[in-house]
């Protein structure tokens, strides 16, 4: 697996896939390139992407000319540096728009958020992380610096465990030896969460994850599992732990959502 900057997304699909006869490596690249750009970043150059991608700087060279010409990247003239162009926000809005589960969840999501005065948040899988695909905060003095586009652990976090508790055997096994993988000498505790997560979920309908993450962050989850087969998602309800009362987060806040959650599923699928 290639070194790179950020360790949230480090699972490489492009080392197994490269040997596939109908994958594309030419575009897979293209797709990391544009990967490397993060949150709250202006503008990379082609040194820059070529060590976060692992990839050689001619390539990235023409990689970078090839998706400014079609609109993902932009070229600043002033520092010979990119950034992410309007085609990419088109495809990301495109995306957005195109699950009606927010739609649905975000008033639920609100109405949750001010009642804790915490952050209830909607995520998908991305790779070895969650990406928050919508995000709702409380009324309280404080709250977590998290948004729509925000990656949080998959391994560690109440939305990455509820979503490992509510995958299949087969295709969770697969994944646990990611994270092993990548996890390392950190792995024998990470997977004694896990393991209690799927309890948690099987017994209590939700997973925490206190201070495992963040040793300031205590929050739950909860799976959303679409009865159409589509991709598994999960929420979450948390915030800074020194104003979150853990009696109140699993005795109270934790039905609340697991309630929410179903709302949700009975009005996109009952109709």
């Amino acid at each position: 697996m290639r070194r790179r900057e950020e360790a949230l997304v480090a699972d490489d699909p492009m080392a197994d896939e490269e040997k596939d006869p109908r994958f594309v490596t030419a575009l897979a690249r293209g797709l990391e390139l544009l990967r490397a750009f993060r949150r709250n970043e202006s503008m990379l150059g082609n040194l820059e992407l070529a060590q976060r991608t692992g990839l050689p700087k001619p390539t990235v060279s023409r990689l970078t000319y090839t998706l400014a010409k079609l609109g993902y990247l932009a070229y600043d003239q002033g520092t010979g540096k990119y950034r992410l162009g309007t085609s990419v926000l088109a495809l990301g809005y495109a995306s957005l728009s195109g699950m009606g589960i927010r739609q649905v969840a975000r008033p639920l999501m609100q109405d949750l958020a001010d009642q804790t005065g915490l952050a209830v948040a909607l995520g998908g899988r991305d790779r070895l992380s969650m990406i928050y695909l919508e995000c709702c905060k409380g009324t309280g003095p404080i709250t977590l610096s998290l948004d729509v586009g925000s990656h949080i652990k998959l391994s560690t976090t109440g939305m990455g465990r509820a979503y490992l508790a509510a995958l299949p055997e087969a295709e969770r096994a697969p994944l646990m030896a990611k994270l092993e993988e990548h996890e390392g000498d950190r792995w024998p505790a990470i997977q004694d969460g896990i393991l209690q997560a799927i309890e948690d979920y099987r017994t209590r309908g939700f997973c925490r994850s206190i201070g495992a993450w963040k040793s300031e962050v205590h929050a739950i989850g909860v799976p959303f599992v679409p009865r159409d087969g589509s991709q598994v998602l999960a929420f979450n309800c948390g915030g800074p732990a020194f104003l979150v009362d853990l009696k109140r987060l699993e005795e109270e806040f934790a039905p609340r959502l697991v309630a929410m959650v179903r709302r949700i599923d009975a009005t996109l699928f009952n109709g």
